[in-house]
């Protein structure tokens, strides 16, 4: 039983591929285009162009030619290009020289070189629509997977000298359909570091290639092309390209399962004997207390019958607040959906990102209508104000981060750095449609009658008695913040390894069962504490509800501060300002959905126990 719901769980990085890529047949002879993206590295933010001026890469007769790419593929620092190396299925290639003269490496672009493989840059190919992978064995499994990417150079500790890998031994896997026709199923890359690369030879004889920071050095890029027949499948061909997140840490994944289980059970138990004994009770006495002839002073949660819904501070804020909350959950919950229905194909690079800001976008109309039906419902005045503040607070302050950050990036002279073009494209789908379709939706949520309480609010507020210490609203929204994070931290450090170190994530089946608990979690913890507050005569919940589960992203920022100092070894000034820039952006976005969350859950909360008692 417990193998077929696994198998449910990571199916969509075993047994099947997943659409989004159609295979493609090649005969013998026919060109396999090899595509060069951006170097990458785990110890910086910042990815370069393949074909940047003092890499000194030779580019293919009649110039670079960029390939298409999708929006987030875009945005996260992608740029793809054609190249020179030839490969043609089924033949074999030895020592071919890449560029037609040698490369002249000036002594002032040495120093750039060899900082970026002290920095563990690695070069990412793409062969047909597979990455080029160094193979790698799992310490701890003895399991082989292909690490995607490969050393662009080495350093070596002893000589504290770094050397330039200028000679690449490409080995492509294919597997035959029929007669004439086959497939790419694998693709790997050993590069090494000769002196003299004519001859292809490597050994512990041969001299690396050193690269002198005093004068210009000559050198050649060369390379040699292997097929190798495989039994893979072409449909599972990317499952060694998953095994590290999918098949060698299985049992860290149920870990975080079964302890987002226990903290659920944990709340639930609590919650549940809260609502079956103690609020049932507490609701059958007030109605026979009223059924009486002699008049009985209220006590309890139902003394602040005429003070619970009335009107919070800066209610305009909170119903923007909630509104852009909901317009996230909704695109997280679709993102999901597809995720695990297996139309996000890791072949299309970007794809996640782009259909998340594609679905942001599009469900603008949830963020208005919802924040115009809790403005309505709080009798605010200034619609005009809620409108435009709900297409444009929140979307307005992560595009400003995301300024910003770019500024980095382009002081940096990254590859990652987004062009002007691909920001206006940004900027044109938010004022364009998102803008747009937010003030449709709250059209619509302003046209809808208006929210009635079940009880009346009383002209006078009630005075709020002094709360005992751990009902201080500071505690309180300390305390409520812990067990949502609780439930999904294991998760978050799949998640943040594949961000900053360039790994695929796959195992949606695992994260939306997480993110289930996660709703479950905001939603008990959040109702909990309001119950508390309400029997402690403290009718202030509206602004509680949402920072009590929404402080699970004050300690999702701490714990990247903590994966910042353990994990990440980032020198560059610009690196470190962007993790923490990006971090502060999903905190942000976590912030605002599980603060809706716990609002939702608490306006139903308290909704249905007040009118569940009769109050003259």
């Amino acid at each position: 039983m417990r193998a077929l719901i696994a198998s449910a769980l990571v199916g969509a990085a075993h047994g099947f591929y997943l659409p989004g890529m159609a295979p493609k047949n090649y005969k013998k002879g026919v060109d396999v285009p090899l595509l060069v993206n951006a170097l990458s590295s785990p110890d910086s933010v910042l990815p370069y162009d393949f074909y940047y001026e003092q890499l000194h890469f030779c580019e293919p007769d009649g110039g670079k030619a960029a390939q298409s790419e999708n929006l987030g593929s875009m945005l996260f620092g992608d740029r793809f290009y054609d190249s020179r190396f030839e490969l043609k299925m089924l033949v074999n290639e030895k020592c071919k020289m890449l560029c037609k003269d040698p490369i002249v490496m000036p002594a002032k672009d040495t120093s750039f070189v060899n900082d970026l493989i002290k920095e563990k840059y690695v070069q990412n190919w793409v062969i047909d629509q597979l990455p080029a992978a160094k193979l790698t064995t799992d310490k701890k499994t003895n399991k082989e997977y292909y690490n995607m990417g490969f050393d662009f150079g080495h350093y070596s500790p002893d000589t504290k000298k770094a050397y330039l890998n200028n000679y690449y031994d490409i080995r492509v896997q294919y597997n035959q359909i029929d007669d004439g026709n086959y497939r790419v199923v694998g693709a790997f890359v050993y590069p090494h570091s000769i002196a003299d690369a004519k001859n292809c030879v490597f050994n512990a004889d041969v001299p690396p290639l050193e690269l002198s920071d005093k004068q210009e050095t000559k050198f050649q890029y060369a390379y040699s092309v292997t097929w190798e027949k495989s039994d893979i499948p072409w449909s599972i061909r990317w499952e060694k390209y998953l095994t590290l997140t999918a098949s060698s840490e299985p049992r860290i994944h149920w870990f975080s399962l079964i302890n987002s289980v226990v903290i659920v059970l944990f709340l639930s138990g609590m919650v549940g004997m809260i609502l079956v004994r103690a609020l049932h009770k507490d609701i059958a006495r007030y109605n026979q207390l009223d059924s009486q002839e002699d008049p009985q002073e209220d006590f309890g949660w139902k003394l602040v019958h005429g003070d619970v819904f009335r009107t919070p501070v800066h209610g305009i804020f909170l119903s923007v607040l909630v509104g852009s909350g909901a317009q996230t959950f909704v695109m997280t919950c679709m993102t999901l959906l597809f995720a695990i229905m297996g139309f996000l194909s890791p072949s299309s690079r970007g794809s996640l990102s782009t259909i998340m800001l594609v679905f942001y976008v599009l469900f603008g109309s949830i963020a208005g209508f919802v924040s115009a039906r809790i403005y309505k419902m709080f009798g605010g005045q200034s619609w005009k104000k809620n409108v435009m503040l709900s297409a444009f607070m929140f979307p307005g302050i992560i595009f400003g981060i995301f300024i910003i950050l770019n500024f980095f990036l382009v002081g940096a002279h990254s590859s990652g750095a987004v062009p002007f073009l691909t920001i206006l494209m940004v900027f044109s789908l938010w004022i364009l449609i998102s803008a747009p379709l937010c003030f449709l939706g709250a059209y619509f949520g302003f046209k809808q009658p208006k929210i009635e309480y079940p009880v009346r609010v009383n002209q006078i507020p009630r005075q709020i008695p002094e709360q005992v210490f751990y009902l201080k609203p500071l505690v309180v929204v300390l305390m409520g913040g812990i067990l949502p994070f609780g439930a999904i931290f294991i998760e978050l450090y799949f998640i943040m390894n594949s961000i900053w170190f360039h790994k695929v994530y796959y195992v949606f089946g695992f994260l939306f069962l997480v993110f289930l608990i996660l709703i479950i979690t905001c939603s008990e913890v959040a109702v909990l504490l309001c119950y508390f507050h309400l029997c402690a005569e403290d009718y202030h919940w509206w602004w509680k509800s949402y920072f009590t589960s929404g402080a699970s992203a004050f300690y999702f920022y701490l714990y990247g501060i903590v994966y910042y100092v353990t994990k990440l070894k980032y020198e560059q000034f610009a690196s470190t300002v962007l993790y923490f820039g990006w971090t502060a952006v999903m905190a942000f976005g976590l912030f605002s959905l599980t603060g809706t969350i716990g609002f939702v859950a608490c306006f139903l909360f308290v909704r249905k126990i007040y009118g569940s008692i009769k109050v003259d």
